[in-house]
């Protein structure tokens, strides 16, 4: 039986709750921005748009569903994208707030970190000459003292709850033993295949920015779970695009967006999420690897379908 033809899967993080607004004049923050990005970017290829909403006055990070509510329900009439809605949330927030968006939307996938790593993103504080909001300084230099906490308690919570409803997960493995935590929720019967493993490269605390680790991971990610998930990569800043495309060479999927670069090229600032996705499609292309459409994407995840979503 001949193998079927890999897909790449591109998602777009469009916001995310690491860059403040200081540090780009792009960064969407109000709903009407971020529902207008996460559309340009599926019709620039995305076929999964990941989410977090902002305070629209401070652009401070905010996980209410009040303000999810703004924005989802005019991008899901204006694209055919799945819709992953964070469980990250931002630095500091609680559980209960992390999940509460996900919870009230229902959406096809939710991220679930899968453990608990020292995030340390201060030093992008040095190299702001001015901030904005009150808010933006300490958020950052805050880092150097801060765990992203993500228990075992926790992510059996985030999973049973939200699996309850339907949603599926992007699991994201920041480190080795990040694999082996999902192996072992895996044996318990707690997710089934297929599994989408997301490995994050070049966050302070976490894995190396370096391709091999990059190999390491898809070697244990193999060994773990065999034909059952998919692979993917998504690095911070300007390891963004050679690791994103490592990863779709290696057979796997790929993660563009602000959330995890504010640049385009080398000190050039993207002016929007969709120049991103531009970009990366056309490596891909030029590569030959396919990219796949919104529709086979949830084939290949196997989510319930946009229309059962909560919004």
């Amino acid at each position: 039986m001949a193998k079927a033809e890999h897909k790449a899967i591109i998602t777009c993080a469009v916001t995310g709750s690491i860059h403040t607004p200081s540090m780009s004049p792009y960064l969407p923050i109000t709903p009407d921005q971020i529902a207008a990005e996460a559309v340009a970017a599926a019709e620039a290829g995305a076929a999964m748009l990941h989410l977090h909403a902002r305070d629209p006055e401070t652009g401070r990070p905010d996980q209410s569903p009040a303000l999810f509510r703004q924005f989802l329900p005019r991008i899901k009439q204006q694209s055919d994208a799945i819709i992953n809605i964070t469980t990250g949330g931002g630095l500091g927030m609680t559980l209960d707030e992390r999940l509460a968006a996900a919870k009230w939307a229902k959406p096809e996938i939710a991220s679930m970190n899968m453990g608990s790593i020292n995030f340390n993103i201060a030093d992008a504080a040095s190299r702001v000459e001015s901030f904005q909001h009150g808010w933006e300084k300490p958020y950052l230099e805050g880092t150097r003292d801060f765990i992203l906490s993500n228990t075992f308690a926790q992510i059996e919570r985030g999973i049973s709850e939200l699996g309850a409803q339907g949603t599926r997960f992007e699991f994201e493995c920041y480190d080795l033993g990040h694999l082996y935590n999902l192996a072992y929720f895996v044996d318990r019967k707690l997710i089934e295949p297929p599994f989408f493993v997301q490995c994050v490269f070049g966050i302070t605390g976490g894995m190396g920015a370096d391709p091999n680790n990059v190999m390491v991971m898809k070697a244990t990610a193999d060994r773990l779970f065999g034909d059952q998930y998919l692979f993917s990569v998504l690095a911070a800043g300007r390891h963004q695009l050679p690791f994103v495309t490592l990863s779709a060479i290696l057979g796997g999927s790929v993660r563009v967006g602000m959330e995890d670069s504010l640049y385009i090229a080398k000190g050039e600032l993207a002016h929007s999420n969709a120049d991103q996705v531009r970009k990366i499609r056309g490596i891909l292309e030029a590569l030959s690897i396919p990219i796949a459409t919104a529709d086979e994407a949830r084939t290949m995840l196997a989510t319930k379908g946009g229309d059962n979503v909560g919004f």
